[in-house]
């Protein structure tokens, strides 16, 4: 096949994919924490083709020899993990985080045996509710949207007694205040498990702003996840704060994402154009008569 046409396929591929990403974001403008991805560009293949050394005249300053390409594709999809605005809701069990942390949850699903088990997952939507469970009727517990659990540092779900009012310190430490006997102490309930992504570009996203890892990445591992408090010597972790009453708003610029727009539409009619063009020069050359 000629080779701009295939140059002008490869390209118009990898291109494509990048608008379907750039739709995603701008369709998610308004979602809670949700986070923009964007993708990278290398060469398929870029091969020399060589010329005879009669080539090298005086003067040139160019070396011998002709670059070919043959289209770029789409190397990687990264999550961009930067702070979006808050929004103030005054609704105790929403929250959001100030810095670089996630809310890690408890995703139940089932082990290699078929028994049930727990996946842990994370997400900075922090539009979170009470919810009780069967079994524990003194209790609620916190959940997000789609009802997974909120864990504590201890892998624990949030648990509040019931009639009770909570407060969340900027630490992500709980308090729980009794409806029913105002004056009583608060209770402790713990603190809420915040985590930071060392190496975020292995993070996958599993749908409805929540992220995991692959089965082959333990978790568990501290060059992958670092739990928020368990490491003195982590300065991040002064930069982190829970705000109780707002929460993230989406990181997408829409003016930025217009401008990428543009930039690929316009790659992708060039693309378009040159595969027209390398086919009307194949027609004209079939039509050719001795």
């Amino acid at each position: 096949m000629n080779h701009s046409m295939i140059n002008s396929l490869v390209s118009m591929k990898g291109l494509q994919q990048k608008l379907d990403i750039i739709a995603n974001n701008m369709a998610n403008i308004n979602t809670t924490g949700f986070k923009r991805t964007e993708a990278t560009f290398h060469d398929v293949l870029t091969t020399t083709m060589n010329q005879p050394a009669t080539f090298q005249q005086v003067g040139r300053v160019s070396p011998l020899g002709l670059t070919q390409g043959w289209g770029a594709k789409i190397s990687s999809i990264q999550t961009q993990m930067s702070q979006g605005s808050m929004k103030a809701t005054d609704l105790d069990t929403d929250m959001a985080i100030e810095g670089d942390a996630l809310f890690e949850i408890a995703i139940p699903t089932v082990d290699a045996d078929g028994l049930p088990a727990v996946k842990p997952a994370w997400t900075r939507d922090g539009t979170f509710s009470l919810n009780s469970r069967p079994g524990d009727p003194d209790n609620m517990y916190l959940t997000t949207k789609q009802g997974f659990a909120v864990l504590d540092i201890n892998n624990q779900p949030v648990r509040i007694p019931n009639y009770h009012k909570i407060r969340v310190e900027e630490d992500g430490s709980i308090l729980a205040y009794s409806e029913l006997q105002p004056g009583t102490p608060a209770l402790q309930i713990g603190r809420m498990k915040l985590v930071q992504m060392v190496r975020p570009q292995v993070l996958q996203q599993l749908g409805e702003n929540m992220y995991t890892m692959p089965d082959t990445i333990d978790p568990a591992l501290g060059d992958v996840v670092r739990v928020v408090g368990t490491d003195p010597f982590n300065p991040e972790a002064d930069k982190l704060a829970v705000r109780q009453g707002f929460v993230e708003q989406s990181n997408v610029n829409l003016a930025e994402e217009t401008t990428e727009l543009m930039l690929t539409q316009r790659a992708f009619q060039l693309n378009a154009k040159a595969l027209i063009s390398a086919d009307n020069l194949m027609a004209l050359t079939n039509s050719l008569r001795s």
